[in-house]
């Protein structure tokens, strides 16, 4: 039955990646959450160990869901490039930070931003918005920001990139897909991390590295990877306003699930 879970959440994390750009730690987490609960996991750690996990399964669903919105081509990789020095500064000190904070508020940290930006989504325009991009020096500040909350959270860089690029002159699919580009180094820096600071820590289950549970990061990989390809080619066949509000449920429904703890 665990495994299972496992299974169906990368099922779930990999479609909503590619479709939406955000890495599937909005689903993964929560799911991670429940799971280690039921499995009796050190209250101590079960939070830490959730999000640890949950960017190292982003590692397989990003690379996965890149590819392909590449393939297609729906990355801006020049926007990439200024934002991914910043994005890896701040996954590290995200990681350093996270693990100084109970659980709990970890929780209630997800929540309360998952609805914040989904509110954001649904009120904003789905034109497309004539903002000019600002300089590469910005463009590195916002993924410092970026790279840090999402690293402490868990949950990818879509959750901040996609909500941020929309705000410029770009289409929704290129939006998604350099989001997608961007959650790449983010999980490769704050899993590392988590691997790193957790060595050592009491309570953690066997068969894990630090704050990664080696069982589920391979459950959730097997099905993640190749849904991933099912929802990024999805992404080119839905509306700009169909995708918006798509994303904009997901956070709502994840960030109500995370303040009813």
């Amino acid at each position: 039955m665990v495994i299972a879970s496992y299974l169906i959440a990368g099922m779930f994390a990999g479609l909503v990646g590619g479709l939406l750009g955000v890495g599937g730690g909005i689903i993964v987490v929560p799911v991670l959450i429940l799971v280690f609960e039921s499995q009796g996991f050190s209250a101590l750690v079960l939070t830490h160990m959730a999000i640890g996990t949950s960017l190292a399964t982003i590692v397989f669903t990003s690379a996965s869901s890149v590819l392909n919105h590449h393939r297609l081509g729906s990355v801006e990789w020049t926007i990439f490039k200024h934002m991914s020095i910043g994005i890896v500064a701040g996954a590290i000190a995200g990681v350093f930070v996270v693990t100084q904070l109970e659980g709990i508020w970890l929780r209630k940290m997800i929540g309360l931003f998952a609805v914040l930006m989904a509110g954001k989504m649904l009120v904003a325009s789905a034109s497309l918005s004539q903002r000019q991009l600002p300089a590469s020096h910005v463009l590195a500040s916002v993924g410092g920001v970026i790279g840090g909350i999402s690293s402490m959270l868990g949950i990818g860089g879509g959750t901040l990139s996609v909500p941020f690029l929309s705000r410029y002159r770009l289409e929704m699919r290129q939006v998604i897909g350099t989001a997608a580009a961007c959650g790449l180094p983010i999980a490769i820096a704050g899993a590392l991390t988590n691997m790193s600071l957790g060595q050592g820590v009491e309570g953690r289950p066997n068969w894990s590295v630090g704050f990664v549970y080696l069982p589920a990061l391979f459950g959730i990989a097997v099905t993640s990877v190749f849904f991933a390809r099912i929802g990024a080619r999805l992404a080119h066949r839905l509306s700009a306003i169909t995708l918006r509000r798509l994303f904009s449920t997901a956070l709502l429904i994840v960030g109500i699930k995370f303040l009813a703890f």
